[in-house]
């Protein structure tokens, strides 16, 4: 039987959106919260996705898995209303959805098309908003809602464009969703992670060199692991946090307070 690392989440129901394969943050969550007791369901968009799920789904001893297009909002209401009746009322939801068009991330900013700024934008940040809206009739007493972000949505990051401009207004829609919810109880929050080997990064030009770089220029001197991720996120999730909300918690080894390149960092540009 697997060992369990604590169990801070027994008894908590919750719902994660957006797991793409086992490289993936939302993967690293989902097993974090597994191996902190907590009882999952996952989600897939499409039979292709689904192959990927079914695997990982075993591996947190879960059998609720159900096909979800969160952009179907129609059929958002529904969805919800079969999983509880199928899995119980939820305790967390936990949203790791973002698209963009990879080629929009080449260039300038500037050139971003009206349709591809549209589509960043609902399924990047809006997706979120709507994800819960719909939610709350199932949710129990002290519900968290947990989104992930990146640093572009503060500062300028080479190649990430419009993603960026959607990460800042995801970032902005947790603090007024938990100014609306927390007179419920519920508390909103988001993990700004850094850079991970992952399937959506591998749409970003240059994501070695951005690796590299935090790499050496990060306080802890290295890149970000999906357990780190993992354990803020149960700490989000758990009674741990249970005065924390409206908060972007950065989980990327100390570079977003760094102002400058590390002066004993080597030439990047050599190594």
């Amino acid at each position: 039987m697997e060992e369990k690392k604590s169990s801070i989440l027994r008894g908590k129901k919750g719902l994660v959106v957006g797991i793409a394969n086992e490289r993936s943050l939302a993967w690293g969550i989902a097993n974090s919260i597994h191996q902190h007791g907590g009882e999952l369901a996952l989600t897939y968009q499409n039979d292709a996705l689904k192959k990927r799920i079914v695997p990982l789904a075993t591996k947190v001893n879960s059998n609720k898995i159900y096909e979800f297009d969160i952009q179907n909002y129609e059929k958002t209401s529904s969805f919800f209303k079969n999983l509880s009746q199928d899995f119980g009322n939820l305790d967390f939801i936990v949203h790791a959805v973002a698209f963009s068009d990879k080629e929009e991330l080449k260039g300038d900013y500037v050139n971003t098309t009206k349709n591809n700024f549209l589509n960043t934008m609902e399924v990047s940040c809006y997706s979120f908003t709507a994800l819960i809206r719909e939610a709350l009739p199932f949710m129990n007493e002290k519900a968290n809602f947990l989104t992930l972000s990146y640093y572009g949505a503060e500062k300028v990051i080479p190649h990430y464009n419009v993603m960026g401009i959607a990460k800042s207004a995801l970032e902005t829609s947790v603090k007024y969703l938990a100014a609306d919810l927390g007179k419920k109880g519920f508390r909103v929050n988001a993990i700004s992670a850094g850079p991970v080997r992952t399937l959506a990064a591998s749409g970003i030009s240059d994501f070695r060199y951005i690796l590299k770089w935090n790499e050496y220029n990060a306080p802890l001197e290295r890149n970000i692991t999906l357990d780190d991720v993992g354990g803020a996120s149960v700490y989000l999730l758990s009674e741990l946090s249970s005065g924390t909300t409206g908060e972007i918690l950065h989980v990327d080894a100390g570079y977003n307070v760094v102002g400058m390149k590390n002066v004993n960092a080597p030439d990047i540009s050599k190594v």
